[in-house]
């Protein structure tokens, strides 16, 4: 059997390679690759939202509640979590009264703001023009 792929059921099933110290060939196209279930975490958009306000510098939990208006209190420490248990920010704990959490952008984080921050300037700057596709494509369905 071919790598990157295995059987189920009696089928093929396209994965991807493995991870090698030479790298990764991942394929996202691919159900089963881990790659896929990546994407799919960056390209929430709490995740968007808390890098990007985190690549400009290390911030507290509290502090980051504020600026991320809309996030829950339960959907903010999930998603940080997540970031940090993929090696996209680190969280830091200072003993004190009441106990200090600070989160910070790791240098993999910093890689993935890069990429990000084009998709964040494109959704600000494109917005009318989509809003104004929205209300076009709603008045063709009212009047069919």
């Amino acid at each position: 059997m071919q790598e990157g792929t295995e059987t189920s059921s009696g089928h093929r099933q396209e994965t991807c390679a493995p991870a090698t110290e030479a790298g990764w060939s991942g394929d996202v196209y691919a159900q089963n690759c881990p790659t896929r279930l990546l994407l799919d975490r960056i390209a929430d958009k709490w995740t968007v939202l808390l890098l990007t306000t985190l690549e400009a510098g290390p911030m507290r939990f509290n502090a980051l509640k504020r600026r991320v208006e809309g996030v829950s209190q339960k959907m903010l420490s999930q998603t940080l979590r997540q970031l940090e248990r993929d090696g996209l920010v680190t969280r830091t704990v200072e003993a004190s009264v009441p106990v200090s959490v600070t989160y910070a952008m790791t240098p993999l984080g910093m890689t993935l703001v890069a990429a990000l921050q084009p998709m964040v300037v494109w959704a600000e700057t494109k917005m009318p023009v989509v809003a104004e596709a929205q209300a076009a494509f709603d008045r063709r369905r009212e009047l069919a």
